[in-house]
């Protein structure tokens, strides 16, 4: 991995600044006319923040050269697909608390605020941890290896998310809540005493999921890079792309079905990338003596792009390859008088097939019913279907 980038202050300084600029000045223009999103201007929307993360990595090319601009793109990639994997649970939080559409873009927008200074404060630890010791990449690897396995045979960490667990909980217990919406305010006054608003408790939902996903997130993008500028740089676009991302997607994210497989590739490829540089870096007593193991490849930051953008690219094709294909079949087998797939039309003897999907007991009559009743979904024992329908009457 290449050597960090030496960043004075005054251009950490201006980044920060940029950011701040950008997000305050998309609040600006949520609090001015609160509405629902449409997708036109979702798309414009990221449109512009893919455009600043582009411009951002030009940048890094131009001043820090390209290993340090591979590892920022790869690692903006890289924090903008697992990002996705937010949005089922934001959907779940917006659904869990009913959040009025009108309302929806402000609650992300705080929600995503709060999460980048977390974000930013796991980064610092982060960046001060794999410089100071070694066995911090063997921890990293270990957290991706193990977060890979659960994405590809428990993909349930989903619909098991609670949102009214953890830190939510806790805010109900200390502070008074109000039952119902007051507008977009996050606090009133009633009774004569102050008392939160849902949308106070929505937000801090919002913050404290982002939280929990960044503890896979943040060890992902240090197995890339370890530079804290690049990392910080390339979380911050991800997350601001990541809100206008879920009024685009919507629903469609579910149609995205391979998509935990491909994060559990990106995952474990990261986590074995870590452990390689782990070896290069070892200090440990136990394993080598202590030295450094030399003969093991590192994977650099070209590969890296080449794998994740590959797997992304696969997964994607693949979902989206088997979404038509369900509802392809879907829309036949709801077509009436369509047989059923794999079982033959004509042919067959009642025992194996009942006639335009109705039988009675001991005998099939075609769009007939014997003393007024069908039994449907019951096929009749040893009669012909091409038996004449007026054996039913004797």
């Amino acid at each position: 991995m290449p050597p960090p980038l030496s960043v004075p202050a005054w251009l950490w300084a201006a980044t920060i600044a940029t950011l701040l600029g950008l997000i305050l000045l998309d609040l600006i223009i949520v609090n001015r006319r609160p509405h629902k999103v449409t997708i036109a201007e979702s798309a414009r929307w990221i449109v512009f923040y893919i455009g600043c993360a582009v411009a951002f990595g030009a940048g890094v090319w131009i001043f820090g050269g390209d290993e340090h601009a591979a590892a920022y793109i790869t690692g903006y990639i890289t924090e903008y697909t697992l990002s996705v994997d937010n949005l089922f649970i934001f959907m779940l939080i917006m659904a869990n608390f009913a959040v009025p559409a009108i309302h929806q873009h402000r609650v992300l927008l705080i929600g995503i605020m709060m999460a980048l200074v977390m974000r930013g404060i796991f980064i610092g630890v982060g960046a001060q941890a794999v410089q100071r010791f070694s066995w911090v990449f063997w921890l990293f690897g270990g957290i991706l290896i193990y977060t890979a396995w659960k994405f590809a045979f428990n993909n349930n960490d989903d619909e098991e998310y609670d949102p009214n667990g953890g830190v939510v909980r806790l805010v109900r217990r200390l502070f008074p809540v109000t039952d119902t919406y007051h507008g977009s305010r996050l606090t009133i006054k009633q009774d004569g005493r102050r008392m939160l608003t849902p949308m106070f408790i929505v937000i801090i939902a919002i913050g404290g999921a982002d939280l929990v996903f960044a503890v896979d997130s943040i060890p992902a993008i240090f197995g890339i890079t370890q530079d804290a500028y690049l990392v910080f740089a390339a979380n911050a676009f991800a997350l601001m792309g990541l809100r206008q991302l879920y009024f685009l997607l919507g629903g469609l994210v579910e149609k995205l079905v391979y998509l935990t497989y491909g994060l559990a590739v990106i995952l474990g490829f990261i986590g074995v990338k870590l452990v390689l540089h782990a070896l290069h870096e070892n200090e440990l007593p136990f394993i080598n003596g202590g030295e450094h193991v030399t003969w093991v490849p590192e994977i650099n930051n070209w590969v890296s792009l080449a794998v994740i953008v590959t797997v992304l690219t696969v997964t994607t094709v693949a979902s989206m390859i088997k979404s038509r294909r369900d509802t392809r079949r879907a829309a036949e087998q709801s077509l009436p008088g369509q047989p059923a797939t794999g079982q033959p039309a004509t042919g067959q003897t009642a025992s194996e097939q009942s006639v335009s999907g109705q039988s009675v007991s001991g005998q099939s009559v075609s769009g007939q019913s014997v003393s007024g009743q069908a039994v449907s979904g019951q096929s009749v024992s040893g009669q012909s279907v091409s038996e004449p329908a007026d054996q039913a009457s004797n």
